[in-house]
């Protein structure tokens, strides 16, 4: 594993520059037709370099979001009895990042980060880890990589989980997105589409939607239908956010467990959905693979619209593996900041622009693809509201070097930073621990009594970043 061999470009637009100006900073909008990006010949993947000079329009941005899928849960991250032939076609088509994370440890905060490119700790919905109730939300007056992509000529969807917030008040297309088609919380039974309350959560914009059908086969046919159709010559924007692999443990055909899980909420069981007596690492790896699937068949839709060249495609989680999950060699899974909790798969493709069968060591987490995807848009973030993600666009089309920083989180009861190869990490225990992920990517060796002044170096800038977020209540 190296340290950063890139450098991050972390020009911010704001004064006076425009659009038209940011999309010529990154090669957009040129009058010479882009270059074929030519995969390299079939072989090992080999560390990434840019291709640099190629010139494209504007991109079409499919950002694709599995939930509580794991690190190594794809063929192409080192499962062995997952199967994942679509994602791991995207990677040998695109960069496969080894070292990237996710915004938070659970759902709705790494929602936030993505949403808004900022620490989930910037806004009061994000100290929510998750959102459970009708309290908070996405404020719709916060910017969102929707609001402003929008606001600069692109259609915008959102198709899937949403969970930043409930109706009334909280909704994707209260932030940004011109239409929206999938749930609102954090969880749903997929063929009845009850969640955790026992409500109905299946909608189309803000009014419910009646489809009893499994719901990854819904919104896989609501995603083709979309990146197939005319937006009208604008440049479009769809997040498609899955809800597999997350609980229940429950596959397209299972009807009868379903039927029993449906039988529970009605009951009054409140943990019904958390399904803590199903599943099996045989059903969820049926859930991973019908996952790849799906997202196969959306990326077909993709290729017979003519657009895929030009199309920016991005997937990784939401967060780290749960029960089922292969998380190998990482510790720790999903709500911890241990390596299993937030290191997560990560591909982009872009065929104008990158070639493929490649691979990055490069750091980086949810925030950095909203700065990215901006700039690589040709759109500036609002002024008022700095993001905390930096750009990869200079290192993705330039080759530029990314300066070592630092990547930050914060949950109730733990703390991390990492910086280079080192990571700061202090658990649940309240002991302050010191890795060096270049040779410990299990966590096991601390170093903290060894490097002392290392350890201190990196807590202070921890306590740095967190003064500036809101504390959590009570």
């Amino acid at each position: 594993m190296s340290s950063y061999e890139s450098n991050l470009s972390r020009r911010a637009f704001g004064g006076a520059v425009g659009v038209t100006a940011a999309a010529a900073a990154v090669g957009l909008g040129g009058a010479a037709p882009a270059q074929a990006a030519e995969s390299p010949s079939a072989g090992a993947e080999r560390e990434f370099r840019a291709a640099r000079g190629r010139h494209s329009r504007r991109p079409n941005i499919l950002f694709i979001l599995g939930d509580d899928l794991g690190w190594a849960d794809l063929s192409s991250y080192g499962s062995p009895h997952i199967k994942t032939p679509n994602l791991d076609r995207l990677a040998k088509q695109g960069v496969r990042f080894t070292d990237a994370y996710s915004g938070s440890a659970t759902c709705s905060p790494t929602r936030f980060s993505l949403y808004t490119g900022r620490y989930p700790g910037r806004t009061k919905g994000g100290l929510a880890e998750p959102i459970a109730d009708k309290s908070v939300g996405l404020e719709p007056t916060h910017p969102t990589l929707a609001s402003l992509l929008k606001e600069s000529g692109y259609a915008t969807a959102l198709i899937g989980k949403w969970h930043a917030g409930y109706l009334p008040d909280y909704s994707p297309t209260k932030s940004g997105w011109d239409e929206f088609f999938g749930n609102f919380g954090g969880a749903l039974e997929y063929y009845s589409k009850l969640g955790l309350g026992g409500e109905y959560d299946l909608y189309e914009g803000d009014a419910e939607y009646k489809d009893l059908r499994y719901y990854t086969r819904i919104i896989t046919e609501r995603a083709s239908e979309y990146v197939a159709r005319d937006h009208g010559g604008k440049p479009w924007l769809l997040n498609l956010n899955f809800t597999t692999p997350h609980w229940p443990w429950i596959a397209d055909g299972d009807t009868e467990e379903s039927a029993e899980i449906v039988r529970r909420i009605k009951a009054g069981d409140g943990r019904a959905l958390w399904h803590s007596d199903g599943g099996s690492v045989a059903k969820y790896k049926e859930m991973v693979e019908d996952l790849d699937r799906s997202i196969g068949e959306v990326l077909r839709a993709l290729d017979r619209s003519g657009q895929a060249r030009d199309t920016i495609v991005v997937f990784s989680s939401d967060n780290g593996g749960e029960r089922f999950s292969y998380n190998w060699p990482l510790a720790g899974n999903k709500a911890s900041l241990q390596e299993g909790g937030i290191r997560v798969p990560n591909v982009v493709r872009w065929p104008a622009r990158l070639d493929g069968g490649q691979v990055s060591h490069v750091p980086v987490f949810s925030p950095d693809w909203t700065a990215t995807l901006l700039e690589l848009a040709g759109t500036r973030p609002h002024p008022a509201y700095p993001l905390d993600g930096a750009s990869l666009a200079g290192y993705l089309l330039r080759g530029e070097k990314v300066a070592e920083r630092n990547l930050f989180w914060r949950v109730r009861g733990e703390r991390a930073l990492r910086r280079g190869d080192w990571k700061y990490y202090r658990g649940k225990s309240g002991r302050d621990q010191l890795f060096n992920l270049a040779g410990d990517i299990r966590e096991q060796a601390d170093k903290a009594a060894v490097e002392p002044a290392r350890l201190a170096e990196l807590r202070a800038a921890w306590e740095g970043v967190n003064a500036g977020l809101l504390p959590y209540p009570g």
